[in-house]
């Protein structure tokens, strides 16, 4: 069956390791009974810190649910302390990475060349890209999706060039929304979100892509959104493994009744 959710986790820097691992197991308790993952009807994925990768991943074992990586470097090797190569994310089991997060673009200055730089190291070491799109002030919807399109545009320039693009997750994250007590206004999120799909739908070489929300998304957001948000990714409001419960129900239920 084909996926018609996708939802993610990204637990950033929140959780030390021994609370990684107990949440981890959680989730894949919760994924290996769930009709909504078991039926394939969801994608599931959970992002921790760099040194619960291996083990997290033991944890998930015998479940559908994906390992995802928060950061990856532009080059597959050599001497760039401090950085993990997409090569090596490959080799330990990751089958996807977040790229491009607003946080990494503020706090640690990444250019659009950077992030073009490690969507190219993804596809290359046959990792799914989760590239991050977001406006960084309120603005008209034409105006916010034509912004966020081309941050994509300019993100797969360089994979697209070498004919290497594929699939990708774009997650939608308005970066005055990340953070904040509650996500962007319902139909804001609808919109723009249907506008990336629809950009997404005329570039052939990423045919298969998925667009989905974050920016303080949580439970209610599926529902509210009536069958028009593709997915979620998720962050501190998924620290409770009851609410990835909560929005696997919701999204079983939005299932049913399509």
């Amino acid at each position: 069956m084909t996926p018609r959710l996708t939802i993610g986790v990204s637990l950033k820097m929140y959780f030390g390791h021994a609370r990684t691992l107990a949440w981890a197991s959680a989730v894949a308790d919760v994924a290996r009974t769930h009709p909504a993952v078991t039926s394939g009807a969801v994608e599931l994925f959970v992002i921790p810190t760099f040194p619960s990768l291996v083990p997290v991943r033991a944890a998930l074992e015998g479940t559908p649910v994906l390992l995802g990586a928060q950061d990856l470097a532009w080059a597959d090797e050599g001497a760039f302390t401090g950085e993990v190569s997409g090569r090596e994310l490959a080799e330990i089991g990751v089958d996807l990475v977040e790229i491009g997060h607003a946080e990494r673009r503020s706090l640690f200055h990444e250019s659009d060349q950077d992030v073009a730089g490690k969507v190219h190291a993804a596809f290359r070491n046959h990792l799914r890209p989760l590239i991050c799109v977001g406006e960084s002030t309120r603005s008209s919807r034409l105006d916010t999706i034509a912004e966020v399109t081309g941050q994509l545009d300019r993100f797969v320039a360089t994979a697209v060039a070498d004919h290497l693009a594929g699939p990708v997750i774009v997650a939608y994250e308005p970066v005055w929304a990340i953070g904040a007590p509650q996500p962007a206004p319902d139909e804001h999120i609808v919109e723009v979100l249907a506008g990336i799909e629809a950009h997404v739908a005329t570039r052939p070489e990423l045919a298969g892509s998925v667009v989905v929300y974050g920016g303080s998304a949580g439970p209610g957001l599926l529902t509210r959104g009536q069958g028009r948000i593709g997915g979620l990714f998720l962050g501190r409001f998924a620290h409770d493994p009851a609410a990835i419960q909560t929005i696997l129900d919701e999204a079983e239920a939005l299932v049913v009744t399509a």
